[in-house]
């Protein structure tokens, strides 16, 4: 497994329980049963803005970064900072997969990757898992815990933004393939555009009895 850490200095027990904030300002509030919601971000630009909106809107929403989603993220004017004050931030720095301990905690309800590079949607239908959200992913199935995957490549020709400009994309039968066998994965749902994200969420919301965020602030 990866081992990530909070952001700071925040210590972490054996079980991967987070002990204390990611700014090491003092210990996180202990979280009633399945109370939260996992999202995770890996190296895609891909309606990346788009995805972190939608994660704004949700209630008790923690991030999880692939090392490259810390690269791309500051790319499209994302600061890791920035972040903070909404989410609780969780990162991938070294070796054995501490904050994935929080799932067998019984802390998360969902899983969500948003968005999925095609690297990250392979090793999820192969069962591999050496970054912190493909970690999360197959330890939430195997706990029985819904994950949401909003793929990049899953079509014949995918438009994205890259940092400086829009660029047509024609993915592979690879990618596509992968896509498919992901969608065969146990507890897994694939969705193709935020839209889809968005209405998968608000289903799970509604199963969860949970609302919408209406504040921006």
């Amino acid at each position: 497994m990866t081992h990530g850490e909070p952001t700071g200095t925040g210590k972490i027990d054996p079980r991967g329980a987070a002990l204390a904030s990611e700014d090491g300002e003092g210990p996180l509030a202990a979280s009633p049963p399945r109370s939260r919601l996992a999202w995770c971000i890996t190296g895609s630009g891909h309606f990346l803005e788009e995805s972190l909106a939608i994660a704004a809107r949700l209630p008790s929403v923690d991030l999880f970064l692939s090392a490259a989603a810390e690269e791309v993220l500051p790319i499209y004017k994302l600061q890791i900072e920035a972040l903070k004050p909404r989410f609780r931030v969780f990162r991938d720095k070294t070796a054995s997969g501490v904050p994935v301990g929080m799932l067998y905690d019984d802390v998360y309800h969902t899983v969500v990757v948003a968005p999925a590079t095609s690297n990250t949607v392979a090793k999820c239908a192969f069962g591999i898992s050496d970054s912190l959200p493909t970690n999360m992913f197959a330890q939430a199935g195997k706990l029985g815990i819904p994950g949401i995957v909003f793929a990049c490549d899953t079509e014949p020709v995918v438009v994205t933004k890259s940092p400086h400009d829009w660029v047509t994309l024609r993915p592979r039968r690879i990618e596509l393939d992968n896509v498919e066998r992901l969608r065969g994965i146990d507890f897994c749902q694939v969705v193709c555009s935020p839209a889809e994200l968005e209405t998968a969420l608000d289903t799970r919301l509604k199963e969860l009895s949970l609302a919408w965020n209406t504040s921006s602030s």
